[in-house]
């Protein structure tokens, strides 16, 4: 299988609110014992716990070049055929679509910044998939996912092209060159100049006598 990618586990966050929702629950079933009302914060907090840990113990999801991997489930990124994401982003829901339409709820408890990456890699690698409702060229744009393909499949020689194509567009980019004088007026510049070159100055012998 090899090494992965990136791997995604969950956060200790919520890990630690669900410890904090189990002591909320013990706390107010002992003071229950002498107040009956406190059952009703015990229940609330022990639901809290319940569903804390469902989302604490996610497995951890682990990105390879061939496939998708969450915990034992391993899903091949060409089976990906939609990609759907929730209003949740911290915890990360995103409604995964097979290709028999097997349809899986993905669930990261993770903070915002991995999620956002998590997020990234699924859209980057379901090339076959709608990323919310969006082809994947339309959505990437057509002509960056084209150069990308090109240069993964080409290597070296593609990094000489592109040089060698920046190169023209940058003598392309020079700027023009406009003529300042009339065809009679360099001429008598050019005249001039091969004077001074080869005489030392510009003044005619009569006015060196006076």
């Amino acid at each position: 299988m090899g090494r992965p990618l990136a791997r995604f586990a969950p956060s200790r966050f919520y890990i630690s609110l669900t410890l904090f929702a189990v002591c909320g629950a013990l706390f107010s079933a002992w003071n229950a014992l002498r107040w009956t009302p406190s059952w009703i914060a015990a229940g609330l907090f022990a639901i809290s716990a319940l569903l804390l840990a469902v989302v604490a113990l996610r497995p951890v999801v682990a990105i390879y070049e061939t496939h998708l991997a969450i915990g034992g489930i391993l899903i091949p990124w060409r089976d990906i055929r939609r990609i759907d994401q929730t209003g949740w982003n911290t915890p990360l829901a995103v409604t995964l679509t097979l290709r028999d339409q097997q349809r899986l709820l993905l669930l990261y408890p993770g903070d915002v910044d991995s999620s956002s990456k998590l997020l990234g890699h699924l859209r980057r690698f379901s090339q076959e998939a709608l990323l919310d409702g969006i082809p994947y060229r339309e959505y990437w744009g057509e002509q960056a996912v084209a150069e990308l393909t090109a240069h993964s499949s080409a290597g070296p020689a593609s990094d000489a092209a592109v040089d060698a194509t920046s190169d023209k567009d940058v003598q392309s980019a020079a700027p023009a060159r406009y003529p300042l004088l009339c065809v009679e007026d360099e001429a008598e510049v050019e005249r001039l100049f091969q004077r001074l070159k080869s005489v030392g100055h510009l003044e005619s012998k009569n006015s060196d006598e006076k």
